[in-house]
């Protein structure tokens, strides 16, 4: 046989089952043979004796919507082998957007998605994602539909229940959008205007969702202590829609007795709801800093939030709230405490302060600590994200030994990220299963590619096998471990020889390439 890559002698993790020492042949974009001592030619060959060779690694909960549009090649995630990525995530997609409402969401979603092209040249999900696919990442980006998204567009961000008519427009967006090929529908319970959302609206969107079979993939309401609770929200949302459901980022914020009460609850619903979750592998969560607000504060967007923050009295009453917290809210600031709340991107004047903890940046201004998160947001516009340390390692690797637990990084990019952007795929495979041993190699490998791809209903990826895409990752096990820290995030891990997309080499050696083979997945999803 003739191929354009052969791959010889490779330790082959298939994606599920055992690993096996075989050739691996590339043709067209597809893999094209499997085996001991294939026969052929290639146009590049590959001796990889003591290398292991991995499907492309799928990333179930990506911030990548609007980066493609500034850097197309995401090298923070082709480095560690992301050939794949699910975007879109907690609700917060840049479409459908109301024209009128367009500069108010792009600053509102800034802080997480960065801004995109100015001004946005979209309003519909199949406009965006046309822009998208005409910036030409190297990654495969697979779209979801953001419920806070079609909430904004339909009703803005109001802090009331949607009319009947107003439902049923919502059901009409959500709807379009997997009907042009979304793989998920996203809930973010903590962003505008998602957070003002009841269970019956959810209910009745995730109806949709369940017509097409796919998942509901939520951000929770709390992820604190009211986290048991709002874990049993959604599943009773799965329960009454039917439909699947993929929590994101699992986690406890502040109080570790809450892990096994939680994932009990997990156990108990997985037999009768389809149920799975994601999660970083990482203490620390990272998001705008607007999160620290109360619900009450955010009610009416980033313009509405501003005005609230010019006002003394506006910003006693939000203090007050977070000293004395308010029924089901997860209030952040709270649970972690200042000292761990981190600036991690500012705009202005305001990133003199990046690295610094709430309780320095306080001291440096000589405010109370919350006061001066409020002067952030205000003197930023609300372009300010942070890193939440919430949790021990001890509870993190509690999470991520489940058997239903799979891999989002939730990376976020920045000039000072959350190191899950640089880390995440090094971190599970690299130092929680080859160095660790929390999980076999094999189960590992699996969560970061062929069970990803069932989850995302990704059929031709995922695994290793004759007819799929050629999307592969061929790293050294002696050397593949995350090296990024919180001081020191923007290091990619060590010892990824190569990954390719589609057949197409887009990182090799430690470096780009420059390959920009991917594009937007948006196949017909039937109903």
């Amino acid at each position: 046989m003739e191929f354009d890559l052969l791959i010889r002698n490779a330790t082959v993790m298939p994606g599920e089952g055992p690993a096996l020492v075989a050739d691996v042949g590339v043709r067209a974009g597809t893999i094209a043979a499997v085996g001991g001592g294939l026969a052929g030619t290639a146009r590049e060959v590959i001796d990889a004796t003591g290398l292991m060779l991995c499907p492309g690694f799928i990333d179930l909960h990506a911030h990548s919507a609007l980066e493609p549009f500034r850097d197309p090649v995401l090298e923070p995630k082709i480095a560690q082998g992301f050939t794949t990525e699910v975007i879109n995530p907690d609700g917060l997609a840049p479409a459908p957007v109301d024209p009128a409402r367009a500069e108010a969401r792009r600053l509102y979603l800034q802080p997480l998605e960065g801004p995109g092209p100015e001004p946005w040249p979209w309003t519909t999900g199949e406009e965006y994602a046309a822009a998208l696919e005409a910036a030409r990442p190297a990654t495969d980006l697979v779209l979801s539909v953001g419920h806070n998204a079609v909430r904004d567009h339909v009703m803005g961000s109001a802090n009331r229940h949607p009319s009947p008519e107003e439902i049923r427009a919502m059901r009409r967006e959500v709807r379009r959008g997997l009907e042009a090929g979304a793989r998920a529908l996203s809930f973010g319970l903590i962003y505008l205007p998602g957070l003002f959302a009841g269970t019956d609206e959810l209910v009745a969107l995730a109806e949709e969702a369940a017509a097409f079979g796919v998942p509901l993939v939520p951000h929770v309401r709390n992820e604190g202590a009211g986290v048991v609770d709002a874990v049993g929200e959604m599943i009773e949302v799965a329960r009454r829609s039917g439909a699947s459901l993929h929590i994101s980022h699992l986690k406890v914020i502040g109080d570790e007795r809450l892990v096994e009460p939680l994932l009990a609850l997990i156990d108990r619903a997985s037999q009768e709801v389809d149920l799975t979750f994601d999660q970083y592998p990482y203490g620390a969560g990272s998001t705008m800093l607007s999160a620290l607000l109360p619900p009450w504060a955010q009610e009416g967007g980033a313009e509405a939030i501003l005005g609230r923050l010019a006002d003394p009295g506006q910003r006693a009453r939000m203090a007050e709230d977070v000293r004395d917290g308010l029924r089901s809210w997860e209030n952040i600031y709270a649970s972690c405490g200042p000292e761990n709340i981190v600036i991690v991107q500012a705009a202005g004047d305001a990133a003199r302060h990046v690295g610094r903890s709430l309780a320095e940046v306080a001291e440096d201004l000589r405010r109370d600590p919350f006061e001066a998160a409020l002067d952030l947001m205000a003197q930023t516009s609300l372009d300010v994200a942070m890193v939440d340390h919430y949790a021990s390692e001890a509870t993190t690797r509690a999470i991520f030994r489940h058997r239903l637990a799979l891999v989002g990084s939730d990376g976020i990019f920045g000039p000072r990220p959350h190191p899950r952007l640089y880390g995440t795929a090094a971190r599970v495979l690299g130092r929680f299963a080859l160095r660790e041993r929390l999980v076999p190699v094999e189960e590992a490998v699996a969560r970061l590619s062929a069970r990803a791809a069932r989850r995302a209903r990704l059929d031709d990826r995922g695994r290793i096998e004759v007819g799929l895409r050629a999307d592969l990752v061929l790293l050294d096990p002696e050397r593949f471990v995350d090296v990024a820290t919180y001081d020191d995030p923007c290091l990619s891990p060590p010892g990824v020889r190569l990954v390719t997309v589609a057949g197409e080499a887009v990182y090799r050696d430690g470096r780009p390439t420059g390959a920009r083979p991917g594009r937007v997945v948006l196949p017909q999803v039937s109903r």
